[in-house]
């Protein structure tokens, strides 16, 4: 398991040439994808490295082997530096830049294809400073048009980029033309966007400035068009491929590029390669699939025996056991047939292919999707850890109750998917995040407190339990948080400093008869008990039944902590009697704290003894 807080980058190079920027710097080297590099005239730290001599010959021998930069150096002092390095956007690192103090991070360089402005925002959560991104897009909260595909897997074609990208800077009107691939980018724009979908009406007002495509077809602009024109292509293609035994991977590859020339199809939009299993081992196929990067699926007779194609072979049918391989596995693969099979054959390469091709109706991302199940503590950004921060910051879509996604939506990054639901739709949030990250995606999912008390990660480790899970795929990672128990407690003293117990009075998923027997137990064992969820709307009894449970085995002064909202704007601190606890407002965001027979409270203060004073060992 990748427990490094820079996933998404494989090879991070951070520089810092005096002590202090070292000591900002030495916190983000427990990441296993960062390098921190020191000058020899400063003490190691942590997992750092010397260089020797200058810095700038240093930065020239690793220039190419990082993918990102972060410097702790004055902003002038790295634009000299690297100046002589860089390239174009398509192929120069990320870099960002920290201010001497630690305050601020800024994105100075491939923001967009080199991801520093994601890599900026990360270090900034990692190192308690705020970030600086200068981007149009960013600032108008849309998402980067020249990057955001590669969430999905897309691939990008040609197009005027520039173009397009300055008229969305300039909020000009767009035009998005999409054929294939997820529209769930679309879903989650901000209001005033840019965009129109779909052709626009001749007669409109606002003609457009730019176009998008987005498409398994391949097109060709022209150089003088009326405005800038772009494509993503969304990996939806499948070729179904039989073939001779030994045909030459020239030859297949050759089928490959005409059928999709004569049919107008992006080869980029390729997803993958589909055949017959007693093709596995086809030497010309595998070696497309790893000079493409192409998935290679394969199925056996049965299974290819059970679809319908438009020209099924009697003669296949006779070799294979099946009337046909290329269509009928393109199908499988892809769903829905374009391209009928296409037969190929060259005497001077020797062989004989046949290629059909299907379109997907779901993209193929390619990767293996994560699921953060992250612990947000109160709510209050302060209270949160740097790691669960960052994993809300990173994750290409966050789900959770709206309440909680309202409390942390200043770690929200523009084109990212942010799917809120009600209170009592926990279990549709668990299914839908394994969904989407069965995909590939990576998937945040945020509970209140921490997510393994009374939170989320239970019920989405259920759920992928219930599936057949591996442990493996998809990745899982719980990041804790402060629980509601320890922030109700931190604001009134220390209550929790002997034997305790948590009870939930929610009798939607536990039977309360059984949540009363826990209720006697912990009464008459003498813990010290926090209440979860004590009183809804519709359940006002159970409250009053566990007060009555404990004035059966505690003294009517027994300190009791009532704690509404901790470390939120409309927090309520109250300390009573357990007598008098139920004359008190308690609703569901109320945390109650019945003390012991020894809990106290002293000035205002809520104590349990641990011992320590007047304890005599046995």
């Amino acid at each position: 398991m990748d427990n490094s807080s820079f996933s998404q980058f494989t090879s991070i190079a951070a520089i810092a040439t005096h002590p202090q920027a070292a000591q900002i710097l030495t916190p983000l080297s427990q990441s296993t994808s960062l390098q921190l590099w020191l000058p020899s005239t400063i003490e190691k730290q942590g997992n750092s490295h010397h260089y020797q001599g200058s810095l700038k010959e240093h930065l020239a021998s690793i220039w190419t082997e990082h993918e990102a930069f972060v410097f702790c150096l004055a902003a002038g002092a790295v634009v000299r530096l690297i100046a002589p390095l860089l390239k174009s956007k398509a192929e120069d690192p990320a870099v960002v830049v920290i201010d001497a103090q630690g305050d601020y991070v800024i994105s100075l360089c491939s923001g967009h294809q080199g991801q520093a402005d994601l890599l900026a925002q990360l270090v900034a959560t990692q190192i308690g400073a705020t970030a600086i991104i200068t981007g149009a897009s960013h600032n108008l909260s849309l998402p980067a048009i020249d990057t955001f595909g590669f969430t999905y897997g897309w691939r990008k074609g040609k197009g005027d980029w520039t173009g397009v990208m300055a008229a969305i800077a300039k909020q000009e009107t767009v035009q998005v033309i999409q054929e294939a691939g997820s529209i769930l980018w679309r879903e989650h724009l901000p209001a005033k966007h840019p965009f129109s979908f779909g052709f626009a009406d001749a007669q409109a007002e606002t003609r457009p400035q730019g176009r998008i495509w987005i498409s398994s077809t391949k097109r060709k602009f022209a150089p003088q068009g009326d405005f800038p024109k772009v494509q993503w292509h969304p990996k939806v293609l499948w070729l179904g491929i039989g073939c001779e035994r030994g045909t030459s991977g020239e030859l297949i590859e050759q089928a490959i590029d005409e059928t999709c020339r004569t049919y107008h199809l992006a080869s980029e939009a390729i997803a993958g390669i589909a055949s017959i299993n007693l093709k596995a081992d086809e030497i010309g196929i595998l070696e497309i699939c790893q000079r493409r990067n192409l998935v290679f699926k394969t199925f056996d007779a049965q299974q290819l025996n059970q679809v319908d194609v438009p020209t099924p072979s009697d003669v296949v049918q006779q070799e294979v056991g099946t009337p046909s391989v290329a269509e009928a596995a393109a199908i499988l693969a892809g769903e829905n047939l374009l391209v009928s099979k296409q037969i190929f054959k060259a005497d001077a390469l020797g062989g004989a292919v046949t290629i059909a091709i299907a379109q997907a109706t779901v993209e193929y991302l390619g990767r293996t999707g994560k699921l953060y199940l992250v612990g947000i503590g109160p709510g209050n950004l302060e209270q949160i850890t740097p790691a669960a921060q960052t994993a809300i910051t990173e994750a290409d879509v966050v789900i959770g109750y709206s309440l909680y996604l309202d409390l942390i939506k200043s770690l929200k990054r523009p084109g990212q998917i942010v799917e809120a639901s009600p209170i009592t739709q926990e279990q549709q949030r668990a299914k839908r995040a394994i969904e989407l990250a069965q995909w590939g995606l990576t998937v945040a999912v945020v509970s209140s407190g921490d997510c393994g008390i009374y939170g989320m990660a239970g019920l989405v480790l259920e759920e992928l339990q219930a599936g057949g899970w591996n442990g493996k795929t998809p990745q899982v990672k719980i990041y804790p948080g402060i629980s509601a128990l320890q922030s109700a407690a931190s604001k009134v003293g220390a209550p929790l400093m002997h034997d305790f117990c948590a009870i939930s009075l929610s009798d939607l998923l536990t039977p309360w008869e059984v949540i009363q027997t826990r209720l006697t137990a912990a009464a008459s064992g003498d813990f010290i008990t926090a209440l979860y969820n004590p009183r809804s709307l519709k359940r006002t009894q159970q409250i009053v039944t566990a007060q009555s449970i404990f004035a059966q085995h505690r003294q009517p002064d027994t300190p009791v902590a009532i704690v509404h909202s901790a470390y939120r704007e409309d927090e309520q601190v109250i300390l009573t009697t357990l007598d008098k606890m139920l004359d008190q407002s308690i609703d569901m965001l109320t945390t109650v704290i019945i003390g012991n027979t020894t809990t106290r409270n002293h000035a205002n203060w809520m104590i349990t003894p641990r011992g320590y004073l007047g304890f005599t060992a046995s």
